[in-house]
């Protein structure tokens, strides 16, 4: 970074940023306000990729970014910090690579860590803004709390199909559990690797994101601060309704009851796990050899239910099963799956663990996942079908739709 926090703009920074340098709310002054101030971008997907870029690109100081995910190629269409030569790289130096390049004004800090209960308040606590581009209720809650006890500004937004949401979440003005108690039920708040995302809607709401975060750095403007953002990308219609702070929240009421993340049940709050410090890429750093090794495709597994040698396991929700299924297939959700695991067996599952089992999902993320919990329990003839569904249909096989007794 070449530009100290008090010395006079560059001939060439002033160039660079001469378009915003002549907005009333930037000027000289806000330019070296940014230079100073230190955002972190929690998620190097579709919504912290546009986020993380325009940040960047305004001059803002220091942005750090938080992953321990690797590039996918099904991120590409939406993820626009990572190109298909990224894929197999951990997103934090596909991210810090590409950012840096394009302003070598910015400090590009990677935390290739999951955010979990143990590290949150320590990667916080340097930041004066947290910009939430995470994908999953533990982790928005989590960071939510860490936000609160660390006093920091947090932008949020979520995505799913075609609709966006946003809102800002100020130190003493209300947070997220004042809007939302409690995270809803997880088979009624479907991920985007089950149903679905425009590509062009986390770009979206990553760039309001972004406008958020300067508008707090500059004091500029009004953020959506107590107000919750509603876009449908089908119609171009905008919604928001206003929400006041609760003084009766268990995490920034006025009697507190959570006042350290790490004695917190994020699982049990939201009936998903929370990656630890310890196991941080357990068990997804297996996946790369799932889906090589142990896969199969939609032309052999029709062949294999032809000749009646093996089960086939759908490893999503029963909301996702009503609207298409294999037929002959019985349904073990993935958290039914999880739960087998953890206990060492399963009243569902092949009496023979030598039984060819094929799992399949929307695309082949979660049971990629399956067959390594299958195979860790001693069924060594598991598979995932490539593709999952979506690549069952696209080769031509039928679909079943509605309930299926099996």
């Amino acid at each position: 970074m070449r530009n100290s926090s008090n010395e006079k703009l560059s001939s060439e920074q002033v160039e660079k940023y001469s378009r915003q340098l002549l907005l009333d709310e930037v000027g000289i002054d806000g330019q070296r306000r940014l230079m100073r101030s230190r955002v972190l971008v929690v998620g190097a997907g579709g919504l912290g990729s546009p986020a993380a870029i325009y940040l960047v690109a305004a001059g803002v100081g220091t942005v750090g970014i938080v992953d321990a995910d690797r590039v996918e190629t099904w991120n590409l269409h939406r993820q626009i910090l990572h190109f298909p030569e990224d894929v197999g790289r951990r997103k934090t130096r596909s991210a810090g690579e590409h950012l840096r390049g394009l302003n070598p004004d910015v400090n590009v800090t990677e935390h290739d860590v999951f955010l979990n209960q143990h590290n949150a308040l320590r990667i916080i606590r340097p930041y004066d803004v947290v910009v939430n581009g995470c994908d999953n209720f533990p982790t928005r809650y989590l960071l939510n709390d860490a936000c609160v006890l660390a006093e920091k500004p947090l932008v949020d937004a979520g995505v799913l199909q075609f609709q966006g949401q946003a809102s800002t979440y100020l130190p003493g003005r209300g947070c997220l559990r004042c809007l939302f108690p409690a995270p809803p039920p997880p088979d009624a708040a479907p991920s985007c690797s089950a149903v679905g995302v425009l590509g062009a809607l986390p770009g979206h709401m990553g760039t309001l994101q972004a406008i958020e975060t300067l508008k707090i750095l500059l004091a500029a403007g009004e953020t959506l601060t107590n107000r919750f953002l509603l876009f449908d990308g089908l119609t171009a219609a905008y919604h928001s309704f206003k929400w006041e702070r609760d003084a009766t929240c268990p995490v920034c009421g006025d009697e507190p009851r959570i006042t350290d993340p790490r004695a917190e049940d994020y699982e049990t709050l939201c009936g998903a796990p929370v990656p630890t410090e310890d196991e941080p890429h357990a068990p997804p750093a297996h996946f790369m050899a799932l889906r090589t090794d142990w896969e199969v495709s939609a032309d052999q597994l029709s062949t294999w239910i032809r000749k009646g040698c093996c089960r086939v396991i759908d490893v999503r929700t029963t909301p996702e099963r009503r609207a298409a299924r294999l037929s002959g297939s019985c349904l073990i959700p993935l958290d039914d799956l999880r739960e087998m695991y953890d206990k060492g067996k399963g009243d569902r599952l092949p009496d023979q663990q030598d039984t060819q089992v094929v799992t399949y999902c929307q695309v082949g993320e979660r049971s990629a996942e399956a067959v390594y919990l299958l195979r860790q329990m001693g069924y060594e003839n598991s598979f995932s079908l490539r593709g999952g569904i979506l690549g069952w249909s696209n080769a031509g096989y039928e679909v079943k739709k509605g309930e299926e007794n099996s």
